[in-house]
This record gives C-alpha cells, structure tokens and sequence, in this order.
C-alpha cells in the first residue's frame, strides 16, 4: 500500500507540473490531486523537495535495470536520456524552478551506478585500487552528467541515439587503458 500511495502522489505532481510550475505547486495541491489527506503526505515525505529525490530514484531505478555492464552501458545510458525525456516536465521544472542541484543529484547517482559496474567488470582480475576505479568512475559521470545538463538546458531537442552515438566514439577503449594506467 505504501508504494502505491507513493506513486499516486508522484502521478499527482507530475500531472499538476503539467499545470503549473513547481514553485506554484503545493502539498494541499498534491493531496487534493491525488485524493489524500496532507497527514497522508506527510507520513510518506516530509516536504515536497523529498517527493521529488523519491520520484527520481525510483525512476532511475527503472531506468538501469539490468544495464550496467561494459555490454550495455550504451543501452542503459539511452534509457537514462529516455527516462529524462518521458518526465520532461517534471526534469525541466525541477531543473528552471527548484535549482539544478536535485536534477544534478539525481543523474549524478544514477550514471555513477552504471559506470561503476562498467568499470567493475573490465578491472576483474586486475590490481587496481577502489579509490582509482570511484575515481574513473566519477571522470565519466562528470563528463555524462555534463553533456546530459546541456542537452537539458537546450530543451532536449537532439536525439538520445544521436549523443550516445558520439559518446561511445569517444570513449571506446579509454575505461581500460585508464584501468591499465591505475595498475599496481
């Protein structure tokens, strides 16, 4: 029952934010949306801002399922960009409206946990330290995460296959010649 009061409070801000902007937006208008008492809210999430962090998790969450190996990271990242895409109101409100640093949280996390695993798989068997994979991990995160905010920015016109084309030109190779250069 808990996840499904959750998610009818997210279908409720998602609809509402088709409406209105996020700064409009307010608890009383969620649950009367939604068909709740604010108490009800509120023993699920402690402000709006907490609604949000949930709804991105979850939906990222979905988004990676299964796609975090060096095989399909080409596929995980596009359904990242498509996850984006599908709550394009949501991302671009949260990202004018509130600040970028919840849409920036949330695709931090979410890219760092696909290529963390990327990078896990192609170090087997090799002699590299945790803190020198977190730290490839993080260079390409920072470098995805960069490109995504961009398109973010410019109202997400260009096509997701297009980007992750051109990002997988780029890096082709780079995770395990960074790999062999961290070897002790």
């Amino acid at each position: 029952m808990s996840q499904t009061t959750k998610r009818a409070l997210e279908a409720s801000l998602k609809n509402l934010l088709l409406q209105k902007s996020f700064d409009k937006i307010t608890i009383a208008d969620i649950t009367e949306d939604c068909g709740v008492n604010r108490m009800t809210f509120y023993y699920h999430f402690k402000d709006i801002y907490d609604l949000v962090e949930w709804s991105c998790i979850e939906d990222a969450a979905k988004a990676l399922e299964g796609k975090k190996t060096y095989d399909t990271w080409q596929q995980g990242f596009l359904q990242i960009f498509q996850a984006v895409l599908d709550n394009k109101p949501f991302i671009t409100n949260v990202y004018h409206t509130v600040s970028r640093e919840h849409v920036e949280t949330y695709l931090y996390k979410l890219t760092y946990d696909l290529l963390i695993g990327v990078v896990e798989e192609k170090a087997a068997g090799m002699n590299v330290s945790e803190s020198d994979k977190n730290f490839i991990a993080d260079f390409y995160k920072f470098a995805f995460v960069g490109i995504m905010l961009d398109w973010i920015r410019k109202g997400m016109k260009e096509e997701p296959v297009k980007i992750i084309d051109r990002i997988a030109i780029l890096i082709h190779g780079d995770i395990e010649k960074a790999l062999d250069t961290y070897k002790r």
